[in-house]
């Protein structure tokens, strides 16, 4: 058994996809790869609404080889690949059938002991690193085979409760970054973030580092 369980399929099937966006911050990204075991606080994330929401990659009931992950039962991930560079990591979110999905863009790394390894690809300061989206699944060590994971399943990749305590007013709330091409949905308040220093004391507070 994991000292730090995975969130329950109960958590993940909540159709307020905003709401689980803004919940997630402060939980703990768990990633086992290679045999080493890598934890990070989430600090950032976007909420996509699914077909009503134009920045969405279901938007309109788009159904692809890409997007039918999306419209599984929440609680799995859908990472994709974004300018043939970057693997993207995403939590599905909702019931089945409908396609809500939360970006994870940025985390902070928790440095508590020698269970977890970040290898040998991590700047000499971790305290910079995943801070957007694309580092994020660098320092994690997640790529395209994640697709599809059971994120309740507390094997290869998981989100736990169990992270760091922060007040409601340290979590800001903006438009999401890069997506001008979905029109007025561009200008939904759909991102939520806490600042990196917030992220660090609170982190110490809990005896990680």
């Amino acid at each position: 058994m994991h000292d730090k369980l995975p969130l329950s399929p109960e958590f993940y099937a909540n159709s307020d996809v905003v709401l689980l966006a803004r919940k997630l911050i402060g939980k703990t990204l768990i990633v086992m790869r290679d045999g080493q075991r890598r934890e990070a606080v989430i600090t950032e994330t976007e909420a996509y609404a699914g077909i009503t929401d134009r920045a969405s990659h279901a938007w309109g009931g788009r159904f692809t080889s890409r997007t039918e992950v999306m419209y599984r039962r929440g609680g799995l991930a859908y990472v994709y690949l974004c300018y043939g560079l970057h693997s993207l990591f995403n939590v599905v979110t909702g019931p089945e059938g409908t396609p809500h999905a939360i970006l994870l863009r940025g985390v902070y790394p928790v440095l508590n002991d020698a269970k977890m390894n970040f290898g040998n690809q991590v700047p000499d300061d971790l305290r910079k690193a995943g801070n957007g989206p694309g580092k994020l699944s660098r320092l994690m060590g997640i790529d395209r085979d994640m697709n599809g994971a059971d994120l309740c399943s507390g094997s290869d990749v998981w989100i736990t409760g169990t992270g760091i305590e922060i007040m409601e007013d340290d979590i800001s709330v903006s438009t999401r970054i890069g997506i001008g091409y979905a029109g007025k949905d561009a200008g939904l308040p759909y991102r939520f973030f806490i600042d990196r220093a917030v992220a660090e004391q609170a982190i110490k507070k809990t005896g990680y580092f």
